[in-house]
């Protein structure tokens, strides 16, 4: 595995002070955010001094019950080409639920959310990540992500979770250790027992960031500095195996550049320690687990040391050597049912957390109302950044309005169609008693609703009369 040392993720608000940092060896770009055809130039200088770039996506779904999407496959392949990467990442979650399996609407969460660490998403989640990597040209890994939820009736711990994941597919692990201590709070997970299970020679890199406390709930906002509890689980880490890579996490309320560099001194002086009393032998990083799909997964309560468990097809040395490379090709036996029910179960939990439809059984419907609350922030949030017409035009009324339309309005496609959807439901509803308001939402709407540039054609001139006819009742 490459050597990548110690970076910070890029983005286009501290772009100049990455450039400016001293000791940045690497950086991270959201995936979705980087045009192949048109890299920016930041990330084009920081290419020409030697600085690796990998491309991290967000919205693949790869813990989703649907097979991956070929299109964001090739958009992330087509990324990772662009930078020239040695590999891309990803995350264990599902961002929508709801299609073809469920008989229902397509439903979008607009954030990383759990999969249930049973055999059915194992299966799932196994085929899934095979799938892309035959579309990918470069190695993948994929980050454990934070919750602020459980799914009811788990089989696995994380760590065992993670284990047979790497096991069975060989592909490599982004450790969030800041997620760690997320679930820790929110979840009581042991960040160390987790460490103990999962196998610390597949991590590709390690992720660290800062959040907030709030009511006994713990939010991963990478809007806020590290906290000590965090570089702890940083160091615990860095004792079993000195990471190929780790690095800092920031989206938003960027600090000064010199606070940034602080808590870089800060990651880089945690690991050099706590590899001093590392055990020789595995202080540089090895091949993951060899790819075993028959492997005995032990109950979460047992929490044996993980074994390897010999495939029974295998009938000579030669065939068991290149068992990885013939498991990334077998899918897992009959996952179709196993979608299904993964399927019904991530399209329920949805509903409930974005339509405002009943908690799921065995769910716990007070932190499913801090995750729904939050998941109509984050909306809010997003949409403000996309459409920044609208928090102008609406001013204090914004977010009240939104979260309000929110909880009992899915997110039926990306940001962008989000804000159409919440002025015309303003617009409509009768919902905006100023009339010069009314009027700056309608124009905002009417300018982005229709075909750009505008169609001359009479058809569409009196499709835009109706429009406006309609939305000025």
């Amino acid at each position: 595995m490459k050597h990548l040392g110690t970076g910070i993720g890029w983005r286009p608000e501290i772009a100049a002070a990455v450039e400016g940092m001293p000791g940045i060896d690497w950086v991270e770009a959201v995936a979705e955010n980087v045009c192949p055809g048109h890299l920016p130039e930041s990330l084009v200088r920081l290419r020409e001094r030697g600085v690796t770039v990998v491309p991290h996506g967000v919205s693949l779904g790869l813990g989703g019950a649907d097979r991956p999407d070929g299109g964001k496959l090739a958009d992330l392949a087509a990324a990772a080409e662009a930078l020239g990467s040695p590999l891309v990442t990803e995350h264990i979650a599902f961002v929508r639920a709801g299609g073809a399996l469920t008989a229902s609407p397509i439903l979008e969460a607009g954030h990383l959310l759990p999969v249930p660490r049973t055999r059915d998403a194992l299966d799932v989640l196994c085929e899934n990540i095979r799938i892309a990597q035959d579309a990918l040209p470069v190695p993948l890994a994929v980050e454990n992500i934070a919750a602020l939820i459980s799914w009811p009736g788990e089989e696995m711990t994380e760590g065992q979770f993670l284990y047979d994941l790497a096991d069975r597919t060989g592909v490599r692990l982004l450790i969030d250790v800041a997620n760690l201590h997320t679930n820790h709070v929110n979840r009581g997970e042991d960040p160390a027992k987790a460490l103990d299970e999962l196998p610390v020679e597949a991590i590709a890199y390690v992720h660290v960031a800062g959040g907030f406390e709030r009511d006994g709930v713990w939010h991963d906002s990478h809007a806020h500095a590290v906290p000590p509890a965090v570089l702890a689980i940083l160091a615990d880490l860095s004792s079993r195996v000195r990471p190929p890579g780790v690095l800092l996490e920031r989206d938003e309320n960027f600090p000064a550049s010199a606070e940034l560099e602080r808590e870089l001194t800060a990651i880089r002086e945690t690991v050099e320690k706590a590899s001093i009393s590392m055990v020789p032998e595995v202080s540089a990083p090895v091949a993951a687990a060899p790819a075993v799909s028959d492997a005995v997964v032990p109950a979460a309560s047992e929490a044996p040391e993980p074994t390897e468990v010999p495939d029974e097809t295998a009938t000579s040395p030669a065939a068991e050597q290149a068992s990885g490379d013939a498991h990334k090709d077998k899918a897992s036996p009959s996952t179709d049912p196993a979608r299904q029910r993964l399927a019904l179960a991530q399209a329920a939990l949805l509903s409930a957390l974005v339509a405002g439809t009943p908690v799921p059984e065995g769910f716990d419907g007070t932190r499913l109302s801090v995750q729904a609350r939050a998941l109509a922030g984050k909306r809010a949030d997003v949409v403000a950044k996309v459409a920044p017409e609208l928090p102008e035009i609406l001013a204090e009324g914004y977010r009240k309005s939104f979260v309000t339309y929110a909880h009992v309005h899915p997110m039926t496609g990306g940001y962008r169609r989000d804000a159409l959807d919440f002025a015309e439901h303003l617009l409509l509803g009768g919902r905006l008693e100023d009339p010069d308001v009314r009027r700056q939402v309608s124009d905002w709407w009417l300018e982005r609703s229709g075909p750009a540039p505008l169609s001359q054609h009479p058809a569409a001139r009196l499709a835009r009369a109706t429009r406006r006819v309609l939305l000025r009742r």
